[in-house]
């Protein structure tokens, strides 16, 4: 289950411990500006877990400089070993902006740091005189005993080319389809062991149509903006004409196949299909995203924990 930016910070804790109580094996929580401190909730949930996998996504590759990001990380193996997966990425860049570290080329900042980071997490000593990251002879005091694979939360074909050079797998942002997760890894090269997480909208309701009403509005907003993840389905063509031509009403009553690919939204049922489907294309950790407003999102947690038990 992810941890959505609008809860509560507070409430990390208990979800944690429900999840992990229920036999729920992750939490993912969120870093967005200027929102809640990622690193703070993963101690936060690590702290009050013994077998729960907390995954941060992500860190923004030049909120922090290089070798801070991997003391945080370094620190969070510590405190719960074998339990952390950081991811990193390039942030949006409108908020890198408001912060004054927007760099003038994303790629190479997220290279960087991501080259560096690993290194240090390596437990080497590490210069680099480059054009986001300045290391003069930096060596962590207590690197991980096995460190991390630095996940990287990318989505376009350079940057995915980059996760699979640099990095050691990839966060996907919702909507993470099969068919995105397949062409995702695709354009990083199919690299040997690497890790794919995938962040999935969630909405289960008692019948389809309920969860279709909730959620068309959503996907309505992702064809607006035109995300990066949406050309890469399969019936994406017939998907832009159906909304051109009969707007969210249409997309309520959208195939139900389309649905499925879509994401773990209609029935629980419907959901197992969809996290069956992105293990088939690769996914070994999802990360479910409820509602941001607490009072519809806190009760799907029920849900998340009947699928870990299915």
């Amino acid at each position: 289950m992810c941890f959505p930016r609008t809860w509560p910070a507070a409430l990390v804790t208990d979800v944690a411990r429900r999840l992990e109580a229920g036999g729920a094996d992750e939490l993912w929580v969120i870093e967005d500006c200027f929102y809640t401190a990622g690193p703070t909730l993963s101690a936060a949930a690590l702290s009050v877990t013994e077998r729960l996998t907390v995954g941060l996504g992500i860190l923004p590759a030049v909120a922090r400089t290089a070798a801070v990001t991997a003391m945080e990380i370094a620190t969070l193996c510590a405190l719960a070993p074998g339990r952390f997966l950081p991811g990193i990425g390039h942030g949006v860049q409108e908020w890198m902006g408001q912060m004054g570290v927007r760099p003038k080329s994303p790629l190479t900042a997220l290279d960087e740091v991501t080259v560096a980071v690993t290194r240090l997490l390596a437990g080497e000593t590490v210069s680099m005189d480059g054009r986001t990251v300045y290391l003069d002879n930096v060596k962590l005091d207590a690197p991980p005993a096995a460190a991390p694979p630095i996940l990287l939360g990318v989505r376009g074909p350079k940057s995915l080319a980059l996760a699979g050079r640099v990095g050691g797998g990839v966060v996907l942002a919702e909507p993470a389809s099969p068919s995105y997760v397949r062409a995702s890894v695709e354009n990083a090269g199919s690299p040997d062991g690497f890790v794919v997480a995938a962040f999935s909208a969630f909405c289960v309701r008692a019948d389809r149509k309920t969860a279709y009403e909730w959620t068309a509005p959503w996907l309505a907003g992702l064809l607006e903006e035109k995300n990066p993840a949406l050309p890469a389905l399969p019936f994406y063509d017939d998907l832009v004409r159906r909304y051109d031509e009969l707007g969210v009403p249409g997309l309520v009553t959208m195939p139900t196949d389309w649905w499925l690919e879509l994401g773990p939204i209609g029935t629980l049922d419907d959901a197992a299909t969809h996290l069956d489907a992105l293990e088939a294309a690769g996914v070994h950790h999802v990360g479910l995203f409820p509602d941001p407003e607490v009072e519809h999102g806190l009760p799907q947690l029920e849900h998340v924990l009947a699928l870990a038990n299915r």
